[in-house]
């Protein structure tokens, strides 16, 4: 069953429901290695997403995840707008023109999303960053669908990924932002953009099965 614009629609609103929710969560874990910011940036940044896009909610869904990033590039501060935005809009780019997604449309969205973020920090994997918990779940998504998996059974595949990925940089030294000035002391620390990428990863999943 392919995603509709409508389901674009429901995903950013419950991303920031969702986000609304763990925004002490993901403060909490910035606080440890970063600026104590990361919850509270996110939240804005969703909340302005709310009010952007029902102005494009009728265009494609590339038009709406476009918009969506530019809304968070103009919100929000630290790293997370940039990176977040700069996700978005490439994801938007990779499905522009279309109204109904496949499995292998999304999976086309995140790669382009990742790219994007990792052309804009700088960054690849094993750098402690939100990348560590992207770039696997895309890697087990794209497996699945290879193996003949539908779009929820792949999606629940990066959802576990990634949330696989977010664990895994516990042990890592941070290489990029606020949380490298720590060196050693970074050890030890779940990385929160790691956390918020796996949070909005398992809610497509989420949704997907909801669809089944």
């Amino acid at each position: 069953m392919p995603i509709t614009t409508a389901n674009v629609l429901e995903y950013l609103q419950r991303a920031a429901a969702m986000l609304a929710e763990n925004k002490e969560y993901l403060t909490d874990l910035d606080s440890a290695i970063g600026d104590a910011d990361h919850g509270i940036n996110m939240n804005r940044g969703f909340q302005t997403i709310l009010k952007k896009v029902p102005s494009v909610e009728d265009k494609d869904a590339g038009t709406i995840l476009k918009t969506a990033g530019m809304a968070l590039v103009s919100s929000v501060g630290g790293a997370g707008g940039p990176l977040y935005g700069t996700a978005l809009m490439q994801a938007g780019m990779a499905v522009a023109g279309k109204h109904e997604l496949t499995a292998e449309d999304i999976l086309a969205a995140l790669e382009a999303a990742l790219q994007g973020v990792m052309m804009r920090g700088r960054s690849k994997p094993g750098e402690k960053t939100m990348i560590d918990a992207i770039d696997p779940a895309i890697r087990a998504m794209r497996e699945a669908l290879e193996n003949g998996g539908n779009t929820a059974d792949a999606l629940e595949k990066a959802s576990a990924a990634a949330e696989q990925g977010m664990k895994d940089t516990i042990p890592m030294l941070a290489m990029k932002g606020r949380a490298s000035y720590l060196g050693e002391r970074s050890i030890g620390h779940q990385d929160p953009g790691a956390t918020s990428s796996y949070l909005l990863i398992h809610l497509m999943a989420e949704m997907a099965n909801e669809g089944k």
